[in-house]
């Protein structure tokens, strides 16, 4: 066994994460693209493994081969993690990442046999961003600062930062799922625009919370500030995306403005999550739980870096 905080299986975390964000854009590629069905079999390409790079196929095929790789990678990282981590439960998350893309290239498998049903592809972009959380996850536990004897916080102030974290993660978790399903037609966008008043309301109070209660821990200041960011980032991109799609509605091919502003708009939605996310882990590792308070310290004594 290790000792934690292995600075290159940390490494090797952060590229799987990495790689699984392009993994994120390739998929957008695909659906902005309208190439879904450009390849009609599985797993391989009109019964080759290196179809012609003609129309949509270069967009599919480029997608398939990046979820490959970060398939080799994730069991590579889930392996790595299962023999030299001493921590049983990081060890099980490992093997969770490794079903997890798993099961997500199997749905992959099902859009393309189901002919791109609505719910089915919202639900490989939704797993998608799950597995995605899961290697920031990874990521964050795997780092030395995570393993390293940071002080516990006292949060004194109701509800909790740990909770209010956590459900703002869950309802933009939420929000990408409405906004793969209007993207796959599944309804309308009336869903999605709800949806974005409501995570922009949660994300503000999130961000008020750590401004008022730790505004002296960077540790907490620095992930909300990116969040803040991206959020507003997000939301201008929502716009330009709806008035690309409208204006697109008529075209016989995707134009280039729409492939741009739309796939964009996935990414930055990703990383708002994951900014959220990361956050919440941060608060879970920082902030002392209920009854525990009385081996907490006060927040504004010091500055957690």
């Amino acid at each position: 066994m290790r000792e934690a905080g292995n600075l290159n299986l940390h490494r090797f975390a952060v590229f799987t994460a990495f790689c699984t964000f392009l993994l994120l854009i390739a998929g957008a590629l695909v659906t902005s693209n309208q190439a879904g069905l450009s390849i009609p079999d599985w797993p391989l390409a009109y019964g080759s493994a290196f179809p012609p790079m003609v129309g949509g196929i270069r967009w599919e095929w480029s997608h398939r081969l990046a979820a490959g790789t970060v398939s080799i990678l994730t069991l590579m990282l889930a392996g790595w993690i299962w023999f030299r981590e001493s921590r049983q439960w990081l060890r099980i998350l490992g093997i969770i990442a490794f079903l997890l893309v798993i099961a997500q290239a199997l749905l992959g498998s099902f859009t393309v046999k189901t002919f791109l049903d609505p719910p089915v592809s919202a639900a490989h972009a939704t797993l998608a961003e799950i597995f995605f959380m899961t290697t920031i996850a990874i990521a964050v536990f795997t780092s030395s600062w995570w393993t390293s004897n940071e002080p516990q916080l006292r949060d004194e102030e109701s509800p909790k930062l740990r909770t209010l974290t956590t459900w703002t993660s869950a309802i933009i978790l939420v929000q990408i799922v409405l906004g793969a399903a209007f993207r796959h037609n599944a309804f309308g966008i009336i869903p999605h625009l709800i949806g974005a008043v409501v995570v922009t309301a949660m994300v503000f109070w999130v961000v008020l919370a750590v401004a008022v209660r730790f505004r002296k821990v960077k540790a907490l200041r620095t992930p909300a500030r990116y969040l803040e960011i991206l959020l507003g980032a997000q939301l201008i991109l929502g716009g330009f995306a709806y008035m690309a799609v409208l204006s697109a509605k008529n075209s016989i091919q995707p134009t280039p403005s729409y492939v741009i502003i739309t796939v964009a708009h996935v990414a930055v939605g990703a990383l708002t999550f994951a900014a959220s996310v990361y956050l919440t882990l941060r608060c879970f590792r920082l902030l002392a739980p209920s009854g525990a308070v009385s081996a907490a310290v006060e927040a504004p004594r010091g500055v957690v870096s």
